[in-house]
């Protein structure tokens, strides 16, 4: 069996250890709504009435 490799010691962990020791941890990340997804899910075009008229008469 090997030997473990010995830390090397990084300024920044230290500093950052020590922020999350007194701050807490950051919030996590907000993922923001894709534009382009919420357009293609409305429809372009508002229905026409004889597409209004067609659809309500399939239903009964």
């Amino acid at each position: 069996m090997s030997k473990p490799k010995k830390q090397v010691f990084s300024k920044v962990k230290a500093v950052k250890a020590n922020a999350r020791a007194r701050v807490g941890t950051p919030p996590s990340e907000r993922v923001l709504p894709d534009p382009k997804q919420k357009l293609a899910a409305k429809p372009k075009h508002k229905p026409t009435m004889a597409d209004l008229l067609n659809s309500s008469g399939e239903d009964q």
